[in-house]
């Protein structure tokens, strides 16, 4: 066979078909979303509600593209060919949300949107060239079990993703097929020149087949991404491994790789939410007993005593509180390590404030920002940034407001009516707000909100609260809303806030100077803040961002010597 693909390339991230399905439950298109007049609907309303960006598309491309991602995955109806042997009316009304959408759209946890996208993925409907169907992601699971089973490091690289397993199925046999990998595995480990050698694999392998190469790699890091959004797998380096509190769970989903049920049957289950094996008391007892055998090792204490588990539902209920717990410490491990990571996170800022979508940051490594993610990008290196500078006094994920998966990177954006990070230390709390808006709509977009979301924490705290502005280019009428910096509670008690904007680039400087000259505090971020902001009453906001500018400047340069 050529290639298995979960999506397709121009909805690379599963976890963001959420957002266009929310956006498209609350339209009044639903149904009507193709020829034409629908197709440009369907591309305007992902426009409107920020789920795309809208450039130059005169075949409405965006539309069909993303119509085809959720009908692939089962949230909307797919359209129905004859050559199938049933028709619509079997399924259900062409395009419409279906209850496995349904279910998507109302997911309020990263959890609760990994089962979706799991019962989804489960569903045997890719054809195996024999007359029987499977499922990829559950062939994907096999070859890391199977891994595991010989003693192998169990991991999935990038080439071994690309080359192999996107091209295979059970029908090749998961003996034969896990040979291939760790054949591959080897020569590439022996060999010396590591990025020749993958070059000449990727044209070897295209030659084949009649491709470029270039289609191995993007089918092979979309496929990923799909993969992760069930929650069973996460990155190891460019690749990807399985989640060891999922082992149980894998195994049952693997017990049997091909599938004959008719056609009409499996895609009834894709639109409804294919069953798990953990929807069995029996089954979701075991995943539970294995859970909490391995919750142990974070050292989390918790109880079962008098909580109910008569039914699957009850049992999972208790499975997604551990599964929580053990996220959690998993992300204050995670936290710990990005002082060290501080490069990195410096280069993701770059590559953010650059407006380009990848960066080669090492011999063989490469960071990329989606420009349809950027938004969701920008706060999550902002919250790395101040996890990094360390010392908080709240929890990793108290900080930051936007959801992020198992390897901590962002789901999506921060949700309105709130600030986006709120990183609070001993002595003082700094409220970060972050924008990608550049034009004059900067200062209405932003300013009332960033200017009350200070203003409520000034009330909450017992402590100094700064507000930290950051944006790739600077109104001068943002810059002057803050350098009033004045707010009228309900009871016209009036607040003088102490909010300063940075370019990114500006922040990513004074980040990078602090962390080589090892003086990256919370103290000099406040004491940057004050200098800046004493400024303010001096000159008026053109001058006070020129002067911001020569503060950053200055303390750039004196951390070098």
């Amino acid at each position: 066979m050529e290639f298995w693909q979960l999506g397709n390339t121009s909805v690379r991230s599963a976890m963001r078909i959420k957002d266009g399905l929310t956006a498209y439950s609350t339209s009044s298109i639903q149904g009507n979303i193709r020829r034409g007049d629908g197709d440009i609907a369907f591309r305007r309303l992902l426009g409107q509600c920020g789920v795309v960006s809208l450039g130059e598309d005169s075949t409405h491309s965006v539309g069909r593209k993303w119509r085809s991602a959720m009908g692939k995955l089962g949230f909307i109806y797919p359209k129905i060919e004859r050559s199938m042997g049933f028709s619509q009316s079997d399924l259900g009304q062409l395009d419409m949300i279906t209850p496995a959408g349904w279910n998507l759209v109302r997911a309020e946890t990263v959890a609760a949107m990994q089962e979706c996208y799991l019962r989804s993925m489960v569903t045997p409907l890719f054809s195996a060239d024999d007359g029987h169907t499977f499922s990829p992601l559950c062939w994907t699971l096999a070859i890391l079990l199977e891994l595991e089973r010989r003693g192998e490091d169990t991991f999935i690289n990038f080439l071994e993703m690309a080359l192999i397993v996107q091209t295979t199925a059970p029908i090749d046999g998961l003996s034969d097929t896990v040979d291939r990998i760790l054949a591959l595995r080897s020569e590439r480990s022996a060999s010396d020149r590591k990025r020749k050698f993958d070059r000449n694999e990727y044209e070897r392998a295209a030659e084949k087949i009649g491709k470029v190469a270039s289609t191995f790699r993007d089918y092979a890091d979309m496929n990923i991404r799909y993969l992760k959004a069930t929650g069973m797998v996460q990155s190891k380096g460019k690749g990807i491994a399985l989640i060891s509190e999922k082992r149980t769970l894998a195994v049952e989903l693997t017990k049997e790789l091909l599938s004959n049920k008719p056609l009409l049957n499996l895609y009834r289950s894709l639109c409804d939410g294919t069953p798990l094996p953990t929807d069995n008391a029996v089954i979701a007892y075991q995943v539970l007993s294995d859970l909490l055998m391995q919750m142990q090792q974070y050292g989390i204490t918790y109880s079962t005593a008098g909580k109910p588990l008569d039914t699957p539902a009850h049992i999972n209920q208790v499975r997604y509180e551990i599964e929580e717990l053990i996220a959690e410490k998993k992300e204050e491990v995670y936290a710990a390590q990005q002082a060290g990571q501080w490069q990195e996170i410096a280069a993701y800022m770059d590559l953010i404030a650059s407006r380009r979508e990848r960066m080669r940051i090492g011999e063989d490594e490469e960071i990329r920002v989606p420009k349809t993610e950027a938004p969701a990008y920008l706060e999550w290196s902002l919250w790395r940034a101040f996890l990094a500078i360390d010392t908080l006094a709240n929890k990793p994920y108290e900080v930051r407001r936007f959801k992020v998966d198992q390897d901590f990177m962002p789901v999506c954006t921060a949700p309105g009516n709130g600030p986006d990070l709120v990183a609070e230390f001993e002595d003082c709390v700094v409220v970060i707000e972050v924008t990608l808006s550049e034009s004059s709509r900067q200062e209405a977009m932003e300013g009332e909100p960033v200017r009350r979301h200070v203003a409520d924490l000034m009330q909450q705290y017992n402590k100094p609260v700064y507000g930290l502005f950051i944006a790739n280019r600077i109104d001068s009428n943002t810059a002057e809303t803050f350098r009033i910096g004045v707010w009228y509670t309900r009871d016209d008690v009036r607040l003088n806030l102490h909010i300063v904007p940075f370019t990114l680039s500006q922040f990513c400087s004074f980040f990078k100077a602090s962390f080589s000259a090892q003086i990256a505090t919370p103290q000099s971020v406040i004491s940057l803040i004050n200098e800046c902001g004493e400024q303010r009453q001096k000159c008026e906001a053109p001058e006070w961002k020129l002067a911001i500018s020569r503060i950053v400047q200055n303390r750039c340069t004196c951390t070098k010597h």
